[in-house]
């Protein structure tokens, strides 16, 4: 059975990406097919070109994020692949759009069953996310979620039906039995506790809560070692840098730490991650927010048979239930500090939490996985399509130009945007004016949280100096500036006061990065 498969995809650093893969092999595997014939990949691409990753052949279309028109032409391609059913791996931040709204585009042309797997399912969606997923779930013929509060949620909030919904875990690689005293032994590491924590950097990891606990840890247990590993999420590298890992550099030594955490910043491959998961003594995942529905970290570091510690988000409640690990409170390094000494003092307990660990983790391999998939697919293969009712609308939204700032470019030079333009022709007479500069960042905001677009993104700056210039020191500011970079008023208008403020508002709620917040904030 040929299958149709919509997600970002290997080489792309994606943890999607990777759980696409892995299911894409596994169901093929029971198949007993290679992925060449078995699968059509649908790759979601965070660029604009086509070209930008070098795609395995089961790859056969390339959808550009922020193209709708990419997504209606993969609906065609997915209906003329004979595949006979189709995985769309849901995440919001993946797809273009606001809200990931795009993906629509593509489910409401399928002519074969869709299954969906949500990645993520929100307590508080927006309007428009709780109604992207109910649009999903009408073409949808299964929803599939990775743990029990994703069905609460997707039947109290999104008011999905219970018999549509399927619970099937994060899979985990089929990982080989390895010593844990002779794997450490191969990295260096028998003489001292390893900590580990894996997977992108990001603010929401909260890393600092683990540096924090560690000098009275350090204190009993002079050799400890915590390994931070992974790179730092590409879209965070692209926009704010390494703001994240810097602040934790600097907090490991103002801890006097150097000797007792290493950063390693790399995109490893499972099988370095797993020798890694095997060696270290305990992992611990001290993200800060609750309404995590899924880590595919944490999935992996139970299948290792890791001793686990973590914080009470969702996804962690479950799958460290019944003593196959430990949780600690958000943001409570002390707390942390107490487990960890214990554990340290009593390796008997750290064994307990292993085994257990480990034992549940077999039923998590890919290839156990994989067959559950499989037997869904077989199920839905043959369901007789949801009669889509035509759309009324005034607009051919194929027909719409792809979004493009080309002329707020135009009009944008290094001081703001200028006043007016005739013919696009920037009209450079009129100058500039505080209220069109706190509309543009409003703009730039807008369109760089919808389509993370560059330009939008680098042009905040210009119109953020702009607005900054005009304020007075009685804190109020003045709108109009020539061309020549005089000032034309002594004061401006309540209404461009008013648009300022709302734009530097939003800005404190849409900042791209801290720099933008903090000068906004000033």
């Amino acid at each position: 059975m040929k299958i149709a498969y919509i997600g970002t995809y290997p080489p792309r650093q994606c943890g999607i990406g990777t759980f696409t893969e892995n299911l894409c092999k596994s169901i093929a595997l029971n198949v007993r097919q290679n992925t060449k014939t078995h699968a059509s990949v649908i790759a979601i691409n965070d660029s604009s070109s086509l070209q930008e990753y070098d795609y395995p052949p089961e790859v056969k279309f390339v959808v550009r994020q922020n193209y709708r028109e990419d997504y209606i032409n993969a609906a065609e391609q997915i209906n003329l692949s004979n595949s006979r059913a189709c995985i769309l791996n849901h995440e919001f931040g993946i797809f273009g759009g606001e809200s990931g709204l795009y993906i629509l585009s593509l489910t409401d042309r399928l002519k074969i069953p869709l299954t969906v797997v949500f990645h993520t399912v929100l307590k508080e969606p927006s309007f428009l996310q709780k109604n992207i997923i109910r649009k999903i779930n009408e073409t949808a013929a299964k929803i599939v979620v990775m743990s029990n509060k994703a069905v609460e949620l997707l039947i109290g909030i999104y008011d999905i039906p219970p018999h549509k919904i399927e619970v099937i875990e994060h899979g985990v690689p089929d990982y080989q039995d390895v010593s844990h005293d002779a794997i450490k032994k191969e990295y260096n590491l028998s003489d001292r506790n390893v900590l580990l924590t894996f997977g992108f950097l990001g603010r929401n990891k909260g890393i600092e809560t683990v540096i924090d606990a560690l000098p009275a840890v350090v204190q009993k247990h002079p050799s400890l070692l915590y390994i931070v590993l992974g790179a730092t999420h590409p879209n965070i590298l692209k926009y704010s840098g390494e703001e994240y890992r810097n602040y934790l550099n600097k907090l490991v030594r103002d801890r006097k730490l150097q000797d007792n955490v290493i950063f390693l910043k790399s995109f490893v491959t499972e099988d370095v991650l797993f020798e890694y998961l095997r060696a270290c003594d305990i992992y611990i995942t001290p993200y800060n927010n609750k309404e995590q529905i899924t880590s595919g970290t944490l999935a992996y570091a139970v299948g290792a048979g890791a001793a686990v510690l973590s914080t009470p988000y969702w996804h962690a409640e479950e799958l460290l239930a019944d003593g196959r690990g430990r949780l600690f409170d958000f943001k409570k390094p002390e707390q942390l500090s107490d487990i960890l000494n214990e554990l340290l003092d009593h390796p008997e307990k750290m064994n307990a939490l292993r085994e257990k660990a480990y034992n549940y983790g077999i039923q998590l391999r890919w290839p156990t996985i994989g067959k559950r998939y499989l037997k869904l697919l077989n199920a839905v293969k043959d369901t007789p399509l949801v009669a889509k009712k035509p759309r009324k609308s005034f607009i051919e939204v194929e027909l719409l130009p792809e979004f493009t700032l080309d002329h707020v470019k135009r009009l944008t030079d290094d001081t703001g945007i200028v006043q007016h333009a005739r013919y696009g022709i920037p009209n450079l007479k009129e100058g500039y004016c505080l209220d069109d500069n706190a509309r543009a960042l409003l703009m730039s905001l807008m369109a760089y949280g919808q389509n993370k677009d560059p330009f939008a993104l680098d042009c905040m700056r210009i119109y953020l100096s702009y607005i900054q210039y005009m304020q007075t020191e009685q804190g109020t500011f003045r709108n109009f500036l020539s061309f020549r970079r005089d000032f034309l008023d002594k004061e401006g208008s309540e209404d461009s006061f008013g648009r300022t403020i709302w734009a530097l508002g939003y800005l404190l709620y849409a900042s791209p990065n801290i720099a933008y917040r903090e000068f906004g904030k000033e």
